[in-house]
This record gives C-alpha cells, sequence and structure tokens, in this order.
C-alpha cells in the first residue's frame, strides 16, 4: 500500500468508481455475503463506507471527524469480508481528508481491533478471518508510521528501553506494536516479543537491560498467570530496578488489578504510557 497521504492505485480506481456510480448508495462494489455473517455488514458498507469514501475523495470537501462508531464498524465490516483493499482505501481517505494519523491509530484501528476480537468470541467469524483482518490492520499501521513518527527525536544513546509482551499463552501483538510506534515517538527504544512462556520472557530479560516491562492481557481469568510472570522476571532480570507496566482489556475492565498482580503502573492507552513510564523509572531512580 502506498503510504498515507498519496493515494494509492487502489484508492484512485475506487474513488473513479465511486464517482461513476451517482451520488446514491451502491453496493455494486461490495463482496457477496458470506455464510453465517450477518446482513447488517452489508448494510454499514452501503450506508457509511461507500458515502464517506465519495465525500472523502470529492475536491474540496472538508476534513471527515471520526464518528463515535460509524467508522469503526464500517473498517471492521470490510475486513469481516476479507476486503483489505477497500480498508486501505478507506483509512487512506480518512487521513488524506484531514484525520491525524495518531488519532486513525488510537480511534480507528485499535478499536476496529478489539471489535474482530468481540466478533469472533460471539461467533460472528472465525479464528483465520481475524488473523487475516488483522495482519491488514497490520499494514495500515506500518504505512502510517512515518507519518505517525514524523518529528520525533532521534534515538539518542542511553535513550530509555521498553519491552513490550503479552502475558505468556496469549498471542494479541497488535496493540503492542502500536503501544511501541508511540514509545519510538518518545524517543524510547521498544521491543515487542511474544513470548510463549515465562520461560522464553526471563531468558530474554537475563540477557538484556531492559527499563521497563510491559505486560497486557485480554482475559480476567489469566490474573494469575499475569502475577506469577511479574514476580518471576522482576527476580530474574539483569536490570535490578526494572519497572513494571500492565494494560490491555482485562486492566481496562478493572484497573485496581496491576498493583495486586505487583504491577508499578497501568497504561491508560498508548498515547499516555510514555509519560507513565517515564514516571515509573523517576520514581524507582528515587527508591534507589
Amino acid at each position: 500500500m502506498a503510504a498515507m497521504g498519496r493515494p494509492s492505485g487502489s484508492s484512485r480506481n475506487l474513488a473513479q468508481a465511486l464517482a461513476e456510480a451517482g451520488p446514491e448508495p451502491t453496493t455494486a462494489l461490495l463482496a457477496p455475503g458470506r455464510p453465517g455473517h450477518s446482513p447488517r455488514f452489508g448494510n454499514a458498507l452501503a450506508a457509511e463506507v461507500i458515502p464517506r469514501l465519495r465525500l472523502a475523495h470529492a475536491p474540496g470537501t472538508p476534513g471527515l471527524a471520526l464518528a463515535a462508531t460509524g467508522p469503526v464498524d464500517a473498517l471492521a465490516s470490510m475486513l469481516l469480508r476479507h476486503d483489505g483493499a477497500s480498508a486501505a482505501a478507506y483509512v487512506d481517505a480518512l487521513h488524506r481528508s484531514g484525520v491525524q494519523a495518531e488519532d486513525i491509530c488510537l480511534d480507528l484501528l485499535a478499536p476496529v481491533a478489539r471489535l474482530l476480537g468481540h466478533w469472533w468470541a460471539e461467533d460472528v467469524c472465525d479464528f483465520a478471518t481475524v488473523t487475516l483482518g488483522v495482519l491488514h490492520l497490520r499494514r495500515i499501521r506500518e504505512a502510517m508510521v512515518p507519518q505517525l513518527l514524523h518529528g520525533a527525536p532521534s534515538l539518542r544513546p542511553g535513550a530509555p528501553s521498553i519491552l513490550l509482551a503479552p502475558a505468556p499463552g496469549e498471542q494479541h501483538v497488535f496493540g503492542l506494536e502500536m503501544v511501541a510506534d508511540f514509545f519510538r515517538r518518545a524517543g524510547w527504544q521498544a521491543m515487542v516479543v511474544p513470548a510463549r512462556s515465562i520461560a522464553d520472557l526471563t531468558a530474554l530479560l537475563r540477557r538484556e537491560h531492559v527499563d521497563i516491562l510491559g505486560l497486557t492481557s485480554g482475559a480476567m481469568e489469566r490474573m494469575d498467570m499475569v502475577a506469577a510472570t511479574i514476580r518471576k522476571t522482576r527476580q530474574a532480570a539483569r536490570n535490578r530496578n526494572m519497572g513494571v507496566m500492565v494494560g490491555g482489556p482485562a486492566f481496562s475492565l478493572s484497573p485496581g488489578h496491576a498493583p495486586l498482580v505487583g504491577a508499578d503502573a497501568m497504561a491508560a492507552d498508548a498515547k499516555a504510557a510514555p509519560a507513565q513510564a517515564a514516571r515509573v523509572m523517576r520514581l524507582l531512580a528515587q527508591r534507589g
């Protein structure tokens, strides 16, 4: 996909098709329905996506604001239909109409990833569909990274470092990749590791000096695993003064669990996480 700010080939072709389709929404560009998929997704595409794309590609159109749920449902619906090209074109249209890369990441891509996971849990779609959808989201995010990091400070020697990982046994790293982008924008060294076990994570932390370990969890029933991971990684870490932050859906639902599992802080969102991590480092330094 072309970098955001420039229309890709698929985006230009879609814009031309929309212009030729006339003023009324059309379903001619939509993929046929798939067995087991609710028709409301097709309706969302016709009612939300096509008009927004037509507006976004029209000359002299004012910037589009991200609605509370409309764009999220629209983009997720495209991914549910395996229509990665239209999903990329839709995000490109929003960005070119004036929506900032940061807002697209926080208010569109992250909620869409959560919505895909919810639909999988509710049996609206299968695991393969979610996996492919997240793959398309990752490509969209990667294309937006240059805009997100534009103006970021150069990485300096001795810059603080953070290791981001899902709780062992969990595999979702899309949100962590986005969090890493925001840390890099703030001048941090950031690495994302999908550790398969506590042993994998402790082995890495024995070798590498890490200032902050960031763990996420999507399930309340895994809090014991998170607590065990924090306890063992602190014991094994090369940096004896390593800080630990937690985040993810489980902690968003129950932020009070952060101190109970042994974390120093909870990251409310990707944008706030670097400042929270810096505060944790200052507090740990004061404690000696």
